[in-house]
């Protein structure tokens, strides 16, 4: 798989619902980051899905290198 865009060096904050699925964009390319627009198709990269099991922020990656998909692990951190 070839590597993905890096939408910005830092995570999204965002206000998620519980129970409610959310679509993270792993390929970079969406205009609607942190989530998917469909900006992937033609590349071999594919959505990820997370349902939140509670209200509150969610910290969505930005950088597209989390090991944690689709939530932030500080992996931007070691971004030169």
């Amino acid at each position: 798989m070839s590597e993905a865009i890096i939408a910005q060096k830092s995570p999204y904050a965002v206000e998620v619902s519980e129970g409610t699925a959310y679509f993270w964009c792993r390929c970079g390319r969406s205009r609607n980051q942190p989530f998917c627009d469909g900006s992937h198709s033609g590349t071999e990269f594919t959505p990820v899905r997370y349902v939140s099991d509670r209200g509150g922020t969610a910290y969505f990656c930005g950088c597209k290198r989390t090991d944690k998909q689709p939530l932030c692990d500080g992996t931007h951190n070691r971004i030169g």
